[in-house]
């Protein structure tokens, strides 16, 4: 069944950008002509961007169209802009990672996952902002000032891919890809109400994307609606052999279920993380009540999991992070220490006082939760638990920031490197997101990708748009079929 509606082109998905292409209701030049006039409009109250690439991006834009003028399309992206991360690298832009020390790090070549986006026919608008390193927080006494939530700008976006949560949510592009040590795509996601996924590690390569800590690192899409996460995590998965953690996995058309319903899945809910491990404000945790029972009503069954103890999944993440980040950044903490903002420096310092011990023995323990979780997913097929376990503090509050911060289950899937994803589940009474998580088998991306479509269609939460949007007048409008 088909629609005709009258939407805002800031708005359009990727698929419905795509499909209005095709049927030529729509051009890649006018979309990014709209997408640059919201970006000139709201960035300088958000801080998305690190640097806006307009001129290439609209030269990229005329040759999508002129292509396909001579039907030709070069991929599933053809024409759609997507952010970028600034720890990713896209040729001839400076990688800064939001840090003095890399002001002038200009690159030579694009990272992988660049590289598979412009063969997909990706529109590359820029770069994004991050926390430094993708390991400090918002912090103002860096050369680019921190990204804002736009649900209310007074308050922070998450991190550390914050640039690209905010931009997504905004509507400054439709795409976006962050990074995910130990919950930095599910973090904005969260903090923004958009749908971030954290692949199963190794199905992403992460050549050419900063190290924080390489047993942990991912890269994914943050977008607005599963079906998008799906198509971009099509386009940029596979393996890579120049990246030592890439899989040799086959896992393709991530999109293929996401309308098929989960009344045949055994859905596992990790109670204790929000309920006894780290508890959770009672909007979260009345949220996640309200997602079980949608869940239920969809057709799943949905029985309670114990996996260990959410703590124990952040100490351990703690160690193996704090190590390798530190052994990445020894030299310029000896060379250059005042060039690091000061949450970065302090946090970095910390792995310096790790032994090996404390690795090898975290390590250990590391092995020991993974075959818990794949113990578990024995018994069911996806994970429901919490993400983040309060809303977005404000931007002008460190000491609220620093007690909500941590206060998340994101970890336990870095450790673990299973898939997971974030979204949206409901709102606080402030106003602001609240989220819900769901993780499943290594390379059963699909299958995670399914349950949220599903828990997607069946609420409303994905149609709710920030108020930030009401700052901008909606200039630009076109006719688009909607499925």
């Amino acid at each position: 069944m088909t629609d005709h509606l009258v939407t805002e082109l800031h708005w359009l998905t990727a698929a419905e950008a795509t499909r209005a292409f095709a049927a030529r209701k729509l051009s890649p030049v006018e979309l990014l002509q709209a997408l640059l006039a919201r970006i000139e409009r709201l960035d300088p109250k958000l801080n998305a961007f690190i640097r806006l690439d307009a001129d290439a991006a609209m030269e990229a834009a005329h040759a999508a169209e002129r292509e396909l003028a001579a039907g030709h399309i070069r991929g599933p992206l053809h024409g759609v802009p997507v952010g970028i991360k600034d720890i990713i690298d896209v040729a001839g832009l400076p990688t800064t990672c939001h840090s003095k020390i890399l002001l002038a790090n200009i690159k030579t070549e694009d990272a992988v996952v660049v590289s598979k986006l412009r063969q997909a026919g990706a529109v590359i608008l820029g770069k994004l902002s991050t926390h430094e390193f993708a390991l400090g927080g918002p912090s103002f006494d860096l050369p680019f000032p921190p990204a804002r939530n736009p649900w209310n700008p007074a308050h922070h976006p998450g991190g550390s891919s914050s640039g690209s949560g905010a931009g997504v949510c905004a509507g400054l592009f439709p795409l976006a890809l962050g990074s995910d040590t130990g919950g930095s795509v599910r973090n904005p996601a969260s903090a923004c109400g958009i749908v971030g996924l954290k692949p199963t590690y190794g199905l992403v390569s992460r050549r050419g994307v900063f190290p924080l800590a390489f047993t942990l690192d991912h890269v994914g899409p943050l977008t607005r609606t599963v079906a998008d996460s799906a198509l971009l995590l099509d386009a940029i998965a596979g393996h890579d052999p120049t990246d030592p953690g890439s899989a040799p996995s086959t896992a393709r058309h991530f999109g293929r279920d996401l309308i098929r319903g989960i009344s045949d899945l055994r859905v596992g809910f990790v109670r204790h993380f929000h309920e006894a491990d780290m508890p959770a404000s009672p909007e979260v945790a009345t949220a996640l009540e309200d997602a079980g029972r949608v869940l239920r009503s969809e057709g799943a069954e949905l029985r309670d999991v114990t996996l260990p103890s959410l703590n124990e999944f952040a100490a351990v993440n703690r160690v193996i992070l704090g190590a390798e980040a530190f052994s990445i950044h020894a030299p310029w903490l000896r060379t250059r220490p005042g060039d690091y903002g000061q949450l970065t420096r302090r946090r970095l310092l910390a792995g310096a006082f790790f032994s090996a011990g404390d690795y090898v023995g975290a390590q250990r323990r590391r092995a020991q939760m993974i075959a818990a979780v794949n113990e578990a997913f024995r018994e069911v097929d996806v994970l429901i638990c919490a993400s983040s376990l309060e809303p977005a503090s404000r931007l002008d509050d460190p000491v609220e920031t620093a007690r909500t911060y941590p206060r998340q289950a994101r970890t336990p899937f870095n450790v673990t490197g299973h898939p997971a994803l974030a979204m949206m589940s409901g709102l606080s009474d402030a106003g602001l997101p609240l989220s819900v998580q769901f993780a499943g088998r290594y390379f059963e991306d699909a299958t995670v990708l399914r349950v949220a479509a599903a828990y997607e269609r069946a609420t409303e939460w994905h149609t709710r748009r920030p108020p930030i949007a009401d700052l901008a007048t909606a200039s630009y409008r076109t006719e688009r079929a909607a499925q």
